[in-house]
């Protein structure tokens, strides 16, 4: 789905980087490199990035009008 704005563990505003992320990622970046330039320090937080699974292009093709 969406990745979310906040963490859920801390309340840490995490989603503007999302975009970055991703970007860096589909050039072939090492994650935990690309974390660390981020500035993203909490491992729950890092848990956020790492775990997120963008499912909204397999589910909209689902979708009914």
């Amino acid at each position: 789905m969406y990745f979310p704005v906040r963490c859920f563990s801390c309340g840490a505003v995490i989603g503007h980087l999302y975009e970055k992320y991703a970007e860096k990622i589909k050039s072939g970046a090492n994650p935990a490199k690309v974390l660390d330039e981020l500035e993203v320090e909490r491992y729950c937080c890092r848990r956020m990035f790492l775990s997120h699974v963008d499912a909204m292009e397999k589910i909209i093709r689902y979708k009914r009008y």
